[in-house]
């Protein structure tokens, strides 16, 4: 008795561990951090990084133990914000590398650049998923912004604000992962897109916005 009693609290907090964390709907900030197996390549710059990984998964490791989550700047980026003050600059792979910290669109620019010079050969993107809009301190937010790539067996997303350090996949289409991925977010998802570049649709939206707001 003595034996199986402690048997038995150690398999349900082991339990409680592996549950999938609870997201919270009105941030993109992570919930839980992702570390992979192994620690992240030692990298001492930019440059060093390019040349020590080799694919997603190096690069991915080091999100996981590196990325800090930026509240004050998702607020900035808010469309709210922007159409007040102007376009603010996603930081460059360059930037980021020497200070991971940062909102969504500034780790996928991060990872989709990256992945294009290690490994072009996985078709790097952007996933810009558009959900139902948020009103966070008087800050309107609906964009959110993820990194994917191919393999043989399927599409993967990662570098994701809400997930630092997983990678979900193989999915057979882009919108099955949206499908999970809407219902782990608890939130609706209006439309989604895979880019090249996150530049040309952040433009486009500040353009409509400016022609909407116009006398």
């Amino acid at each position: 008795m003595h034996r199986t009693l402690p048997a038995l609290i150690a398999a349900a907090v082991a339990a409680c561990s592996s549950a999938p964390p609870v997201a919270d709907p009105a941030s993109d900030a992570p919930e839980a951090r992702y570390l992979a197996a192994a620690p992240p390549k030692p990298a001492s710059s930019y440059a060093q990084a390019l040349g020590a990984w080799r694919d997603a998964d190096d690069l991915n490791a080091w999100i996981g133990a590196r990325f800090e989550y930026d509240r004050s700047r998702a607020m900035a980026l808010s469309e709210t914000q922007r159409a007040k003050s102007g376009r603010l600059l996603i930081h460059s792979p360059e930037d980021f590398f020497a200070a991971p910290r940062g909102v969504c669109v500034d780790l996928a620019r991060f990872a989709v650049e990256t992945l294009r010079v290690i490994d072009p050969g996985s078709a790097p993107a952007f996933l810009m998923i558009e959900f139902a809009p948020v009103s966070i301190a008087g800050n309107t937010l609906r964009l959110h912004w993820l990194a994917l790539y191919r393999r043989d067996e399927g599409y993967y997303f990662f570098a994701d604000s809400k997930r630092p350090g997983h990678i979900a996949g193989p999915y057979a289409t882009v919108g099955q992962f949206i499908e999970e991925y809407a219902q782990y977010r608890g939130r609706e998802v209006v439309g989604f897109r895979q880019l090249e570049s996150y530049e040309r649709k952040m433009r486009k939206q500040a353009a409509r916005r400016y022609r909407e707001e116009r006398p």
